[in-house]
C-alpha cells in the first residue's frame, strides 16, 4: 500500500471546505491531488483530462447535485461522498461509491476511507495483472506465464 498513488479531485461548491480537503489529501502519502472543482460542470469537463483515479464528491451543490454528476459520467473513478446530511448514506449505496464521509471529517475516518479506495485500487489492478497470463505444460507441469 505504501507505494501506491491515487490521483486525486475535491469537488465542492464550499472553498473553505475544499481547503480543508485539500490539506487532508496533501498530507497523505497514498494521494495525490490533481485538480480541484466547485461545480459539477467544471469537474466532468476536467475529469476527461486528469486520468483521475478518486473523486472526494461533495453531494449538496448548486443547480447540479452530485448524484447527478455520478449518473451523468460514462467511466466514474472511485467515489468517496461527503455530506454533511447522514440521510444520503442510503442512497449512495445505489451509486456504488466507495465510502461516506460525514462532516465535519475526523483524520481517522479519512484515512479508513482512503485505505478502503486503496484497496480497491490495488485489487482492480490486481484482476488485471492475474487475467494476462497463459499456462505452458513444461516437464509435464503447468507453469503460469
Amino acid at each position: 500500500m505504501e507505494d501506491v498513488k491515487l490521483k486525486c479531485v475535491v469537488v465542492d461548491d464550499s472553498g473553505l471546505q475544499r481547503l480543508s480537503m485539500v490539506k487532508l489529501i496533501k498530507d497523505h502519502p497514498n494521494l495525490q491531488l490533481v485538480g480541484e472543482f466547485s461545480n459539477a460542470i467544471e469537474t466532468k469537463n476536467g475529469l476527461l483530462d486528469l486520468g483521475v483515479d478518486l473523486l472526494f464528491l461533495d453531494v449538496e451543490m448548486p443547480i447540479i447535485t452530485g448524484f447527478d454528476l455520478l449518473e451523468s459520467l460514462e467511466n466514474s473513478p472511485q467515489v468517496i461522498l461527503i455530506t454533511g446530511k447522514p440521510d444520503y448514506a442510503l442512497k449512495a449505496f445505489d451509486y456504488d461509491v466507495t465510502d461516506y464521509l460525514h462532516k465535519p471529517i475526523t483524520m481517522a475516518r479519512f484515512d479508513a476511507s482512503v485505505k478502503r479506495a486503496v484497496a480497491n485500487y490495488e485489487q482492480m489492478h490486481r484482476v488485471n495483472e492475474d487475467e494476462e497470463h497463459i499456462f505452458v505444460k513444461s516437464n509435464l507441469k503447468k507453469r503460469k506465464v
